[in-house]
């Protein structure tokens, strides 16, 4: 147990840092007036929703941080700022970044060498076209079912400037209970996650049936869930198989849809829902998980069925 304990201490401290650092610095940022700054930049993006400035200025720290961006909207939830429509949406938007941030350090760097120009060129789009697909939800939804956002970022009169130091002062004393609840319910959360994966509660899917069905030749079946473990190791198993022509780009392609959204759910489960659940709590935390996940698989089987159209 103590064992446990420590590990969920090494992989959770470097993200609860993230999340300190984010919730502090940006009350520095609101107590100092500036966050009106960062909102004005992302307001032509947000222009076509219904998110309100708030949202406009989480975004922005998004780009460097979803983690410490989603805890300034955990912030603004429970000051009544945001309306838990408005959190959702909020909290979809805050994860654009990272497919932007994952095509220059994971896509374009790893997958095309390793897939080659084709294949792992086709994969790079398919997480330019999710990140737009969820984009249009946000837009689509926040039009549907929102009204104009009137959540905006508390400003300070040029009057009653605040200095530096009593704005880490004012900030540490305005977030730090926010933090340290974020923080144990993180901890419980990835315990839970850690001694349920030890138990093999992760491990007793097999996707050997599945990929009979749709097709894929014997010899892809060890990359394919090899992939649902790890997607870097997969495509490297993948990748040979593709340049010495023992499975087709159609093949190939199939097998990384297959293979993403199976891995997605456990990815989630692994990673994301400690994550939301500590920062929005047990309920929202987890349809903000199913919901971002979801559109996620959406777009891997609408592709799916395309590429098996293309294979017949």
């Amino acid at each position: 147990m103590i064992d446990l304990f420590l590990r969920v201490l090494e992989f959770a401290a470097p993200i609860l840092a993230m999340i300190g650092i984010g919730l502090f610095g940006a009350g520095v940022l609101t107590e100092m007036g500036l966050m009106q700054g960062l909102a004005r930049i992302t307001r032509p993006i947000f222009s076509f929703t219904r998110l309100p400035d708030a949202c406009a200025s989480t975004f922005v720290i998004s780009l460097g941080s979803a983690v410490a961006a989603n805890g300034m909207v955990a912030r603004f939830r429970d000051e009544g700022c945001l309306e838990e429509k408005e959190v959702v949406l909020c909290a979809i938007m805050n994860s654009i970044p990272v497919y932007v941030r994952e095509l220059f350090t994971y896509q374009i760097p790893i997958v095309i060498p390793a897939l080659g120009l084709v294949v792992g060129g086709f994969y790079a789009l398919v997480f330019i076209f999710t990140a737009l697909f969820k984009i249009s939800v946000v837009v689509i939804l926040s039009r549907l079912f929102l009204k104009e956002g009137t959540c905006r970022v508390p400003e300070n009169s040029r009057q009653d400037k605040v200095s530096l130091r009593d704005a880490v002062i004012k900030s540490f004393r305005r977030e730090r209970r926010l933090f340290f609840k974020i923080a144990a319910i993180y901890i419980t959360m990835t315990i839970l996650v850690l001694a349920l994966r030890e138990r093999g509660a992760f491990d007793a899917f097999s996707v050997l049936p599945l990929a009979e069905i749709f097709g894929i030749p014997p010899e892809s079946i060890v990359p394919l869930t090899t992939y649902v473990a790890s997607p870097i190791v997969g495509i490297s198993l993948l990748g040979p198989m593709i340049h010495s022509n023992g499975i087709t780009p159609v093949q190939a392609m199939t097998v990384l849809m297959l293979g993403s959204m199976f891995m997605l759910p456990f990815f989630a489960i692994r990673s994301l829902l400690p994550r939301y659940v500590g920062l929005f709590g047990p309920r929202l935390g987890v349809g903000i998980v199913i919901f971002s996940t979801g559109m996620s698989v959406f777009v891997r089987f609408v592709i799916l069925v395309a590429l098996l159209t293309i294979g017949r």
